[in-house]
Formats: C-alpha cells, sequence, structure tokens
C-alpha cells in the first residue's frame, strides 16, 4: 500500500489527499448539476437534463418509501446531494492514480509530509494523491456524523416528546440500550461505506501488480466497482432517511 500525504497541524493529523478529492468530488457534482439545469426545456430537454430529472425521481421514491412523502418532500435536496456526491466520490479512484516519489522532509505550506519525515539520503516515499475519498475512514465518519446531529435535531425539533419517550421504551430499563443503538447507526454508516470502497481499491492495486494478466479482471472489477459504488451510494442515502423517518414521525402518524 501506498503512503498518504498527511501533515500535523498542531496535533491534528490532515490528510491533503482526502481535502483535495472532496473539492474534487464536490466541483464535478456541482457542474454536472450546473449543465443538467442551465437549458431547462419541456418540450426537447438534453440527455444530461433526462438523466437529472430521472435521478430526482429516484431519489423522490427513495424519500417516499422511509415516510409519508408530504412530510418528505423538504428531504428530497439532501437525498440528492448525498447520492449524487457520495455515488462520483465512489468512483473517482477507479479510473486511476496519482502516486509521487517525494525526498525526505519533503513540505507542504511549510508542513513537513509524516511519510517523508526522518527517511534517509536516496529513500522516497511513495504518496498517494488521487484516490476515492470514500476509501478514507474520516471522509465516511465525517458524513455519518452530519447524519447522525441531523437527525437527532430534527427529532428533537419536530417530535420532541415521542422523540425523547422512545428512549425508555418499552421500559425504562432499556434506556442504555437505546442510547447505544442511536450511537451505533453512525458508526455503521461510516463503517460499511468505507469498507465498500476500500476493499475495492485495494484489490485493483492487486490485480495491478498482475500485470498483463490482470487486465480482463481489471476491466471486469472496475465494472462491478461502479455497481458497488451506486449501491453504497443508494444505501448511505435510504437510511439516511429511514433514521430521519424514525426521529421525525410518530409512529401512529405514519399509518
Amino acid at each position: 500500500m501506498h503512503d498518504s500525504p498527511i501533515i500535523d497541524l498542531g496535533g491534528f493529523r490532515l490528510d491533503l489527499s482526502a481535502v483535495i478529492m472532496l473539492l474534487v468530488t464536490g466541483i464535478i457534482v456541482f457542474v454536472l448539476a450546473r449543465l443538467a439545469v442551465r437549458n431547462l426545456s419541456v418540450e426537447n430537454p438534453s440527455k444530461l437534463q433526462n438523466f437529472m430529472e430521472w435521478v430526482v425521481e429516484f431519489v423522490q421514491g427513495i424519500v417516499a418509501s422511509a415516510m409519508d412523502f408530504k412530510k418528505g418532500k423538504p428531504y428530497i435536496s439532501l437525498g440528492l446531494t448525498l447520492i449524487t456526491f457520495i455515488f462520483v466520490a465512489n468512483v473517482l479512484g477507479l479510473p486511476f492514480a496519482i502516486i509521487t516519489d517525494l525526498p525526505a522532509d519533503f513540505t507542504v505550506f511549510g508542513q513537513t509530509i509524516e511519510a517523508t519525515r526522518g527517511l534517509h539520503d536516496g529513500h522516497m516515499a511513495h504518496v498517494l494523491w488521487w484516490k476515492s475519498p470514500t476509501a478514507d475512514i474520516s471522509v465516511t465518519a465525517g458524513l455519518a456524523i452530519v447524519v447522525f446531529f441531523l437527525m437527532n435535531y430534527l427529532g428533537l425539533k419536530l417530535n420532541r416528546k415521542h422523540y425523547l419517550k422512545h428512549y425508555i421504551e418499552p421500559f425504562p430499563v432499556f434506556l442504555p440500550l437505546n442510547i447505544i443503538e442511536n450511537l451505533a447507526k453512525p458508526v455503521a454508516l461510516a463503517i460499511r461505506l468505507f469498507a465498500n470502497i476500500f476493499a475495492g481499491e485495494v484489490l485493483i492495486t492487486v490485480i495491478l501488480k498482475m500485470g498483463y494478466y490482470g487486465i480482463p479482471f481489471l476491466a471486469v472489477w472496475q465494472g462491478f466497482s461502479i455497481f458497488i459504488g451506486a449501491l453504497q451510494a443508494f444505501i448511505f442515502t435510504i437510511l439516511t432517511m429511514v433514521y430521519i423517518a424514525q426521529t421525525t414521525i410518530h409512529e401512529e402518524d405514519a399509518h
């Protein structure tokens, strides 16, 4: 495996590749969305507009499957953002990787990259700059934490009485278990997304070491990885909607 371009900022370890790839992901999603709505037409829509409309309808279906659609309408934009951002992030590392050999004590913005610290003369660090950002646990954990705080905030804001009551149901003795269940949701979201994407990129690295013999396997696996990337984006999005529905909608209102 290759090293990551990590720098130390006052005790905080910052992975520059994750930051760069998050920016690239955001730019790609923004550009695609902007191009899709640039020349909106009812009679003669572009292919990109048709695709984006299909994505919106797909997200509407996700929201409707998790909660009453009237109550779920405000979350369509959230679902659309999540599914497009995560899908693009999942597949960015598939086409290629950017790896550089850096000398000892190589600095960026005046900060030494940790992988190059203390290297002997003549030794180089192989640093990976281009990868799927969701192959980094800190990225998936960040996404999961946002969902965690959002769902609990909405629960307190929109359904406070029943939201707080569910922690002591069916009996008060279940309070610790219900708290653990709530805390486990972002952990599961983060680990599931990270593990699937990271494992896929590790397998690509293994296949590349096979040389020419690995080309057929690489083509098949990259195609399968696109499917996995889409599936994981879907799972993350639908679970987010389910968690929001659980905290904001009282069961009696759902029927």
